[in-house]
């Protein structure tokens, strides 16, 4: 059952975006006057050849606190999560978003349509040799900092990764592989903010992924919308219930849309193939994701946004959230 739902996911959004591809489709820049957005490219090892990608690193105004890798879901780009980026680094935050594929014939993908762990490996040793000036996302950032006219800007040790929707699967399946695979780095690594996340109807990368990194202490949260035909009658937010041992994983907005972590840089593609995300909602999960990305910085808890806390009962009270427990 749940393969065939995610079949006729599939079969959704690539007709939604074989329908409206040929309009003329605008995506919205950040607003936030603080932040300074470069567009570049990355090289990322696929098989026997190497991919440039199309990489957006966003400055905040001063030293970055911390590096945000925020990736965009199945069938989209990285134009697509350009307003949370921008709060990301409103918030103090060095973000890279970069574009992966949705096909390719060596299997290099974001999702799972064959066997794409190998190339998350690649992406993956981006991350893991994030020290490096010399190495793949130091060469990158430093083609974009030169734009920026930020020469003061490194590489942050510390590092949060945050996904939407098959994007979720691949940063929780790539933090495992950092963990596994690159011992300095995973030091560095602080949490996951999940955002509506979908598995992939092959192979099982999202349970692996956030397997390998429950109990590790670092902080794991989800923002989800409601079951829809895109985020798969809710299969990512049902692994992360099931694989995180926590009293609580995050919450569920009520009337949520599977675009609402896009935003105000969603496009007609989106919203036609998965909803139309309303303002409030908007605000919620922006919200919630740099407030958790801080804490999972940190390594505190702040009270305003868990259960009990002033904002979070307000959100419940007004019944425009719902609370997500994990495994006992």
């Amino acid at each position: 059952m749940r393969v065939t739902r995610a079949v006729r996911a599939l079969a959704a959004t690539t007709t939604a975006v074989a329908t409206v591809a040929a309009a003329a489709l605008t995506v919205a820049a950040p607003a936030q006057a603080a932040v300074t957005r470069v567009q570049t490219t990355v090289e990322i090892r696929c098989a026997f050849t190497i991919l440039n990608q199309s990489a957006d690193w966003y400055f905040p105004s001063g030293t970055p606190k911390g590096l945000v890798w925020l990736q965009h879901g199945f069938a989209r780009a990285n134009d697509h999560v350009a307003d949370l980026a921008g709060e990301y680094a409103s918030a103090g935050y060095l973000v890279f978003a970069p574009t992966l594929p949705t096909a390719n014939i060596f299997g290099c993908t974001l999702q799972n349509i064959g066997n794409n762990t190998a190339f998350l490996g690649n992406v993956a040793d981006l991350f893991g040799k994030a020290s490096d000036p010399n190495d793949k996302l130091g060469r990158s950032l430093a083609r974009a900092k030169a734009e920026a006219g930020r020469p003061d800007v490194t590489v942050p040790s510390s590092m949060v990764f945050s996904g939407h929707s098959a994007g979720g699967e691949a940063v929780a399946y790539v933090a495992n592989r950092v963990r596994t695979g690159y011992p300095s780095a995973w030091t560095g690594f602080r949490g996951l903010v999940l955002l509506d996340p979908v598995k992939s109807f092959i192979g099982n990368n999202l349970a692996t992924g956030l397997d390998g990194v429950d109990g590790t202490g670092r902080q794991i949260r989800t923002i989800s919308a409601p079951d829809n035909l895109c985020n798969n009658s809710s299969s990512g937010t049902e692994a992360v219930q099931s694989e995180i041992h926590s009293p609580f994983v995050g919450v569920r907005l009520t009337s949520g849309a599977h675009t609402d972590a896009e935003g105000a840089s969603t496009d007609s593609v989106g919203t036609i193939a998965c909803g139309t995300p309303e303002a409030g909602n908007i605000a919620i999960l922006q919200t919630f994701a740099v407030a958790w990305a801080k804490d999972a910085f940190n390594g505190t808890q702040t009270p305003a946004y868990l259960p009990g806390g002033a904002y979070y009962q307000n959100q419940l009270s007004a019944g425009t959230i719902q609370t997500l427990t994990g495994a006992s």
